[in-house]
């Protein structure tokens, strides 16, 4: 579609929903409103390796930039999870989801430069830029980040990407959870080139990456076992788009965000834990109420990421004064409540 078919649908003003490889239909609340399909919205609009930056349009799909970027040595470090679907970048920003190396280097907002927006008006806005000292005041391109395409269609994206790693190891630990959330923590707070690190049933599995000597000495200061290249790609992919066993089957998903510092959590059901202790997934039919009041004991709050009984809402309720935030957000952006309405909030 062109962009003046897209204005024209949303000039209609009646409901619609966002959607490109329909990688992430299953996250947040429930689908609503007619598809406005944007995955024919595709291709790189500017590539400038040696300024670390690429922009491309919404429809484009990660493999097909992933695949760009491999050929000049570069990748998108925050690790955008598809989910084994076609999924594209105007998803992957809508979701704002990162992976295994989030606790590394960091979310996919934080990677977000710029951004073109056309909002419930039919109008192209643009926001931020290609570099970094373009970024100032009130950033709405990373506001974007995560909005679940409530505020508006994202049309394109300017992207920070990083030098791909020289060298890459990853190392099996055999220890308990609680064991293994303190030596997480420990090894946090030293000089040593971890970019992922994540415990399940097997143990604590650890990705170190950069320079060749680095990694070499890291091995040795560490120990554990080192897993072979190809099962450790695979594994870090296939946790990154839950491939990985533990996110088989059909019982409901919980994501926890909390300090990495939390103990373990007395609470039924499977656990595996990313990012270095931040966040906890769980599996299970757990109460709501139940998991919420325990994560928020913690510090932090929990999402029912994937099925379940969605009657006690996807995300944690938020405090009044920032419900009062988004519904002015989405009050400014989208003033005749167009697009994907109730994703992200019953009543956005």
């Amino acid at each position: 579609m062109s962009l003046e078919a897209f204005r024209e649908r949303i000039l209609e003003r009646r409901p619609l929903r966002i959607r490109g490889g329909g990688s992430k239909d299953f996250y947040g609340g429930p689908l609503a409103g007619e598809p406005l399909d944007v995955s024919a919205y595709r291709g790189i609009v500017s590539y400038e390796p040696s300024e670390l930056v690429v922009t491309a349009r919404a429809g484009t799909p990660l493999a097909e930039l992933t695949a760009v970027l491999a050929e000049r040595g570069q990748w998108l470090a925050f690790e955008p999870p598809t989910f084994r679907g076609p999924a594209t970048l105007g998803g992957a920003m809508a979701a704002g989801l990162s992976g295994p190396g989030r606790a590394s280097h960091g979310a996919l907002r934080d990677f977000v430069l710029g951004a073109k927006l056309m909002d419930g008006e039919g109008r192209v806005l643009t926001f931020g830029g290609q570099v970094m000292k373009n970024v100032a005041g009130f950033d709405v391109s990373r506001l974007l980040a995560g909005s679940l395409g409530t505020l508006g269609l994202i049309l394109e994206a300017s992207i920070k990407v990083l030098p791909l790693p020289v060298a890459q190891a990853t190392l099996r630990f055999q220890l308990a959870q609680g064991r293994a959330l303190e030596t997480m923590n420990l090894w946090a707070g030293r000089p040593l080139p971890i970019t992922a690190a994540a415990w399940d049933d097997q143990g604590l599995m650890v990705r170190l990456a950069g320079a060749e000597a680095a990694v070499r000495d890291a091995c040795g200061t560490l120990g554990g076992v080192r897993v072979p290249d190809g099962d450790a790609a695979s594994h870090w992919t296939a946790l990154r788009d839950q491939g990985h066993p533990f996110f088989a089957g059909e019982a409901p998903l919980w994501r926890l965000s909390l300090p990495s510092t939390a103990p373990p959590l007395d609470l039924p059901g499977d656990v595996l834990i990313e990012w270095g202790g931040a966040q906890r997934w769980l599996r299970g039919d757990l109460d709501a109420t139940l998991l919420r009041d325990a994560a928020r004991r913690a510090g932090g709050h929990a999402t029912l990421f994937r099925g379940g009984n969605r009657t006690a809402g996807v995300f944690t309720p938020l405090p009044a004064p920032l419900a009062t935030v988004h519904r002015r957000l989405k009050a400014a952006f989208d003033p005749h409540g167009v697009f994907n309405p109730g994703r992200l909030l019953p009543d956005l």
